[in-house]
């Protein structure tokens, strides 16, 4: 086993999640600038994550989404 070689793997790790824990609060402080401007965070996420999708993952969607809401009298 190189150890050298283990030790630059998990430093590297280290950085990454040190890293991803900075963006995270960046992501979190533009919701919460968005909050202060009167946009719902919860739906700026929604949008976020249709945005992922493509035009028919979405119609797809939709469309169930929308045949359970009849079944369920929604």
């Amino acid at each position: 086993m190189d150890k050298s070689l283990l030790l630059s793997i998990v430093e590297r790790i280290e950085k990454l999640n040190a890293d991803a824990e900075a963006i995270a609060a960046d992501i979190k402080e533009v919701y919460s600038e968005a909050k202060m401007q009167g946009y719902d965070p919860k739906y700026i996420k929604k949008c976020i994550a249709l945005r992922k999708k493509d035009k028919d993952e979405i119609d797809e969607e939709d469309e169930l989404l929308a045949m359970y809401r009849s079944a369920l009298g929604l």
